[in-house]
């Protein structure tokens, strides 16, 4: 009885906890959601007000006016697309030969590629400038897929080196007997076995790109502009436009929210793949 109780006192403790920080990433959400739907005098009133007093969707209206935003958004959309794409190609196959073919050069480059994950951004920043300028690549959505991609192969390489991990080598093994190159092995057997992971990592890897501003920033002006500059615009030497900048966040957050619960059976499947062996 008394270790039932405890079972249950933990439980509830482990609830709470999960409440709470559930609580802590929605309620920022649900104030931005808010701000979002606040007429103009709402959202400068002081002290602020968390509801709003009377709905509208004057700064929805506002923002998808905003003639440099569609555009924007498409560029932030095909960058993230592309970026996830090419982060795969390069990152998939290198991290299953580094897994399952261990040798002492591909143990030191997944810690190579751990090592490149800690060096901030910003000191990448100017040497990317330079490089995509004397290349003409400047501004452009390719250039901005590359430095992107420069990030996002390293995250997507050690975060399929671990899916890989948890992979019977039996698997090719068995594939090998009958009759398949390691090629069709790779391509017909573990591809399939490992798409929950491919589609965290791919996630993952979107959201980097997605959410991605100081490259943007300093390596696009006005052609390969994204979105999470154009929302920065609305912050002028005129004053801060909340409501309109709310009002943005909130749609550019839209596709990402839509992706994680179209892909969440996969994303379960992946966090838990190799959790159990044998």
């Amino acid at each position: 009885m008394i270790e039932r109780k405890k079972r249950d006192l933990g439980g509830t403790v482990i609830n709470i906890f999960a409440l709470l920080l559930v609580l802590s990433y929605a309620v920022p959400y649900v104030y931005l959601l808010m701000t979002a739907l606040k007429p103009a005098a709402d959202v400068q009133q002081i002290p602020p007000s968390f509801f709003p007093n009377r709905i509208t969707l004057e700064n929805f209206r506002t923002v998808l006016a905003t003639p440099s935003l569609p555009a924007a958004f498409a560029n932030s959309l095909l960058v993230a697309v592309l970026t996830t794409v090419l982060s795969l190609v390069l990152a998939v196959p290198a991290a299953y030969v580094a897994t399952q073919y261990r040798r002492s050069f591909t143990t030191f480059f997944l810690l190579f590629a751990l090592v490149t994950r800690m060096v901030p951004a910003v000191s990448l920043g100017v040497p990317l400038f330079t490089l995509l300028k004397s290349i003409g690549l400047l501004d452009t959505t390719l250039g901005l897929v590359l430095a992107h991609t420069s990030t996002a192969v390293p995250l997507a390489l050690l975060l399929m080196a671990a899916f890989f991990e948890g992979l019977p080598k039996e698997l090719e093994e068995a594939a090998r007997m009958d009759g398949c190159t390691r090629f069709q092995a790779f391509v017909k057997i573990i591809l399939p076995v490992m798409r929950s992971g491919i589609a965290v990592t791919a996630l993952f890897s979107f959201i980097a790109s997605w959410n991605e501003f100081l490259y943007a920033l300093l390596l696009t002006s006005e052609k390969g502009k994204t979105a999470p500059i154009v929302i920065a615009e609305y912050n002028s030497v005129y004053g801060l436009a909340w409501g309109p900048m709310t009002a943005a966040a909130v749609l550019y957050s839209l596709p990402v929210i839509l992706i994680t619960l179209l892909l969440q059976k996969q994303i379960i499947g992946g966090l838990t793949f190799g959790a159990v062996k044998g």
